[in-house]
């Protein structure tokens, strides 16, 4: 594999940060306490992003993330005419598929398609790619989940807009997605895996920063009013910092090599 457009790992947090550095209870010992994060972080502190475009060099375009333990790679191939034949449309398609590795998780030889990703990533990009600038042909894009660590969907989606980019395919704007986790009282902004799994709720936020357009919200568990709200708050937040993050990787891509 290639790579290029490498950076250190930077922090995407959104603005509210706890201010409270005391100690707390033990970690899920009662989902109706505070508790301190496995990880050291505050509540409302994200992993460091690490993202690197042309990581595989027989794709149009290619990119890598690594948020923690979290680690994606996501290949783009095309545009390449419609192996089917289709009735002519003004607009292309976008062909999306997740999978993981066979040692991704903990379980081995768990690894397979993810048919659910798969479609929460195709509705995630499609409303950012320009479709009508590539008619009657189709752009795949395959990611690869190397290692589950937590908030595994929002790194794919961030993965794939910035693959999509590196491929040279017309988008309005990056999507940039991030997601918070709701335990007992509390709000995490992107758990991890052991986070996930004592979960109450959860919701997901994909959009694009620079048009303020949400293309993606996915929720699950019950959510009081000012909960939802303040989790969106972060979750936008925090996706307008990624997409800073993900245009830096895309510009030293871009910029004249000084080896």
């Amino acid at each position: 594999m290639a790579s290029k457009g490498g950076a250190a790992p930077s922090t995407y947090t959104p603005a509210r940060t706890p201010t409270n550095k005391a100690q707390r209870p033990p970690f899920f010992t009662d989902s109706d306490v505070d508790w301190t994060r496995s990880d050291g972080r505050g509540f409302h502190q994200c992993r460091s992003a690490f993202f690197r475009t042309g990581a595989v060099n027989s794709a149009a375009g290619s990119a890598y993330a690594e948020f923690g333990n979290t680690k994606v790679i996501v290949s783009v191939f095309g545009p390449r005419e419609s192996k089917k034949a289709m009735m002519y449309s003004d607009k292309g398609r976008l062909n999306c598929n997740v999978s993981y590795t066979t040692f991704a998780t903990s379980v081995h030889g768990q690894g397979s398609d993810n048919r659910e990703f798969s479609t929460m990533l195709h509705k995630a990009l499609e409303g950012a790619v320009m479709l009508e600038t590539f008619p009657k042909t189709t752009v795949d894009v395959f990611a690869l989940v190397l290692e589950s660590g937590g908030s595994d969907l929002p790194v794919v989606i961030s993965c794939a807009s910035l693959a999509l980019a590196d491929a040279g395919i017309m988008m309005y704007d990056l999507v940039a997605g991030v997601s918070v986790s709701c335990l007992g009282r509390n709000l995490i902004i992107d758990p991890i895996l052991e986070e996930e799994s004592f979960q109450d709720g959860s919701l997901m936020i994909t959009c694009m920063p620079s048009h303020y357009e949400v293309t993606q919200l996915t929720i699950t568990g019950e959510w009081s009013t000012a909960n939802l709200n303040e989790a969106m708050q972060l979750c936008l937040d925090a996706c307008s910092k990624l997409a800073k993050i993900m245009r830096s990787c895309l510009k030293d891509a871009a910029s004249p090599s000084k080896d």
